[in-house]
């Protein structure tokens, strides 16, 4: 998972895309980069670290341009080096600089099609730079540099790319472009701010990031648009591909700040009706539950856990403080590094624990290793009975559209069921959401029947997968092959 920001102003952009950076700061903290486009010069700073070690005052000066595009990472399969970092860069034709949010499912075809067909070399392991190759040779062979020839090389990446991506590009002598793949799986938001100069736009995979840079959220890049901005400021749209709206569910889960919109939904307001429905299941299979108090563990647990308590009309109560400082567990790069990291993370008040039925909640389970020690947690602080609820169903399959999820075998849920699941937590009871309420939840009233893509609960994959896709994202995810990459470099 990746963030991404791309401005078109009437005066210089760098500043404005850190910012936008350490916005989105929570959607990747692995690598950073920012590229700026000054006339017919393309500058571009990146690395790994966070925001704030990646740049300083000097590089920072150096990124001149109106015109600019930024990108922050965590370690996606096959993308954990710093040569990975992005934005990435090619010189022919014009000059284009492009981030990518995403995974694409048929990365080693193209990779094969570019060398091969388009003559066009790929340095890195990453998806992001295949695809920066694919629509550099789309744009070439329009043998224009206009709007509608972008839209044009647009359509034959949609044709020739399969999986979930949002991009922003930075093309020089044109200005800013931006696209979504077919199904919207990835989110990408459009903003506007009016200077005494002139229009400014912004896309970003959050609003959030409209909101602290002072744009007004204009409307979410549909499923298959492209969106052209010139150095001037005139925005063009186009629809390049067929779509349906299939934006990835986990975004509402645990990815996105509960501060965001992404498709006309609220997070904030997803996760509270998360909870009113897991709250809903919990009285219809114990209506004489015995549970004292309702402690989530933070933070994105925190909407669906105080929804869960009003349902079941007992106390709220926050159990856990967090160090602030300690990264997202759910994307450090290896098992040992995550579960190392728990205790440094949560530490729990006892007075909150001691002699009670405490509930749990958690956004969503994946490879239980953390639930497991948090369960632990709360029992040496003093529960009498842990209880554990999941906002999300079981996770029983990787998520190939961009969240790094372990192969299958690594997933707790896979292959087992919730009895398996509770005997290996620890738990006195584990209760996980069901889909379909997960669905309907997320979805609310105003987009009743939305389809989301849930591959990572149903493993039904809206793009169609491969029959040996999951035996090379094995090969590639799971935390042994991490820790040899990791050794050989």
């Amino acid at each position: 998972m990746c963030g991404i920001v791309g401005i078109v102003g009437t005066s210089e952009v760098a500043a404005q895309l850190y910012d936008g950076l350490t916005v989105l700061q929570h959607r990747g903290q692995d690598a950073a980069g920012i590229a700026t486009a000054d006339r017919h010069k393309l500058r571009v700073h990146k690395g790994n670290g966070l925001v704030r070690d990646v740049f300083d005052e000097e590089s920072m000066r150096l990124l001149e341009g109106k015109v600019g595009i930024a990108h922050c990472r965590y370690p996606t399969a096959g993308s954990e080096g710093e040569d990975e970092s992005q934005p990435f860069y090619v010189n022919s034709p014009y000059g284009i600089a492009l981030a990518h949010n995403g995974n694409l499912v048929n990365t080693d075809a193209l990779r094969r099609e570019v060398f091969e067909q388009d003559r066009r070399n790929v340095n890195t392991e990453s998806d992001s730079e295949v695809l920066l190759n694919v629509f550099a040779h789309e744009l070439d062979t329009q043998k224009a540099l206009t709007p509608q020839a972008v839209f044009k090389a647009v359509e034959g990446v949609n044709r020739r790319a399969k999986g979930g991506y949002a991009v922003v590009c930075s093309v020089l002598g044109l200005g800013l472009v931006a696209f979504r793949d077919p199904h919207g799986i990835r989110p990408l938001v459009l903003g506007k701010r009016t200077s005494p100069t002139g229009d400014e736009y912004c896309v970003a995979s959050e609003s959030v990031a409209l909101d602290v840079l002072g744009f007004e959220r204009l409307r979410d890049i549909a499923p298959g648009e492209a969106v052209v901005i010139t150095a001037r400021g005139e925005l063009h749209a186009q629809q390049t591909a067929p779509a349906e709206l299939t934006p990835c569910i986990f975004e509402y889960v645990y990815f996105a700040r509960p501060d965001s919109m992404i498709d006309d939904i609220s997070v904030h307001k997803a996760r509270m009706r998360m909870g009113v429905t897991l709250g809903e299941k919990i009285l219809r299979l114990r209506p004489d539950h015995d549970i004292d108090v309702v402690i989530p563990i933070p933070d994105t647990s925190r909407d669906s856990a105080l929804e869960i308590a009003n349902v079941l009309n007992v106390k709220y109560r926050e159990g856990f403080i967090k160090n602030r400082y300690v990264g997202r567990t759910f994307i450090m790069p290896g098992q040992g590094e995550r579960a190392k990291s728990v205790k440094r993370k949560l530490n729990p008040i006892p007075l909150e624990f001691r002699g009670r039925n405490v509930l749990l909640v958690d956004d969503s389970i994946v490879r239980g290793t953390t639930s497991r020690q948090i369960v632990q947690m709360a029992r040496d602080a003093g529960a009498k009975k842990v209880y554990l609820a999941s906002a999300a169903p079981p996770v029983r399959y990787p998520n190939v559209y961009g969240i790094d999820m372990p192969s299958s075998e690594e997933l707790i849920a896979h292959g087992r069921t919730e009895s398996e699941i509770e005997q290996m937590l620890g738990c006195d009871w584990l209760i996980y959401q069901d889909l379909a309420d997960l669905e309907s939840a997320v979805a609310g009233p105003k987009h009743p029947g939305r389809k989301f893509d849930s591959s990572c609960f149903s493993g039904e994959y809206v793009t169609g997968i491969d029959p040996d896709y999951f035996e090379r994202i094995r090969q590639m995810r799971s935390d042994d092959a991490k820790k040899k990459r990791r050794v050989a470099s």
